[in-house]
């Protein structure tokens, strides 16, 4: 599991916590994060999956925005710019991560749109998130806080993680499942099945048919 310091203790100030500190460790992160999309790394792959795959597009611009947050001329001269340009895929492609959350190598973003990850949220290693996922901040209350998840997890669409709990290595959450309390390792966590309510069918929610 990427390691994590105590939750009050990680909420620095700087908001630098998952922000590689140094050009090599920002490369092997990329790196790793490129395997994942395409299982080699090479200059063509990474270019191929920059132009044509959304969410490694985003990881590479998030992960070099919150490199250059690091450093004391590149935070005054290129983060604002590199700031600006991360904001606006957020919008475009409706993936909200911030770059200085704390996320381990081998992340894989499968599709995108209405993605939100609160920046105190740990992600660890090798994880899969797809389309709805919410990593999310309570502030009140046993569980304030923001989830941390360990290595090989997969966030299935719509799964929604909320409060200070914790992931474990290899669990699987669902589609549209949500988690408010700890997952042990190697859990499979689904949501309820749907089950049939009545047989008034649409109704009046099909208007203008043609």
């Amino acid at each position: 599991m990427t390691d994590r310091p105590a939750y009050e203790d990680a909420k620095r100030a700087d908001h630098i916590d998952g922000c590689a500190r140094s050009f090599r460790q920002l490369r092997t992160l990329l790196a790793e994060d490129l395997f994942r999309y395409s299982g080699r790394v090479s200059a063509a792959q990474a270019l191929k999956h920059y132009l044509f795959t959304p969410g490694f597009k985003y990881t590479v611009w998030m992960r070099s925005t919150g490199y250059l947050k690091t450093g004391k001329v590149t935070k005054m001269a290129l983060y604002p710019l590199f700031k600006l340009i991360l904001l606006r895929l957020r919008y475009k492609y409706g993936l909200a991560i911030p770059e200085n959350t704390v996320i381990g190598g081998g992340l894989f973003i499968n599709r995108f749109g209405g993605i939100y990850i609160h920046n105190d949220a740990i992600i660890g290693r090798n994880c899969n998130i797809t389309p709805g996922v919410l990593l999310g901040q309570i502030n009140r209350g046993s569980k304030a806080g923001a989830p941390t998840l360990g290595d090989r997890v997969f966030l299935g669409s719509g799964a929604k993680v909320v409060g200070r709990v914790t992931v474990g290595d290899d669990a699987a959450i669902g589609v549209n499942a949500l988690v408010t309390s700890d997952v042990p390792p190697n859990a499979v966590m689904a949501a309820p099945q749907a089950t049939m309510i009545s047989e008034r069918g649409s109704g009046a929610y099909i208007n203008r048919q043609v």
